[in-house]
């Protein structure tokens, strides 16, 4: 039951912190710091995010080739500007090649 309430709560956490950013005042965003941070944090959690799923397995950090692979495969793709399923699709398929290889 605990996890429960644990899901119910991050999930109206995660509501409610979206809803306080489309509610925050117009003069408040149109500042130029402000607009900066906004931009800037997506980009910044989605590297983080992709850094760690790349580079760590619980708490230590790997070097997992096939991982590295998919990611350059994604970045290749990115690059040449697919569609984000197709980097996506690229990556994955990138990594089980490698890992049915042997590779990683």
């Amino acid at each position: 039951m605990n996890l429960w309430i644990a899901v119910i709560a991050t999930g109206l956490g995660c509501y409610l912190l979206k809803l306080a950013g489309m509610a925050a005042p117009r003069g408040l965003v149109d500042r130029p710091l402000v607009r900066r941070f906004v931009l800037a944090t997506p980009i910044a959690l989605l590297a983080a995010l992709i850094a760690l799923q790349t580079l760590a397995q619980g708490q230590e950090l790997v070097l997992d080739v096939a991982r590295l692979g998919g990611l350059a495969a994604a970045v290749l793709t990115l690059l040449l500007r697919a569609p984000f399923l197709v980097v996506l699709i690229a990556a994955a398929l990138t990594t089980a090649v490698l890992r049915a290889v042997g590779v990683g």
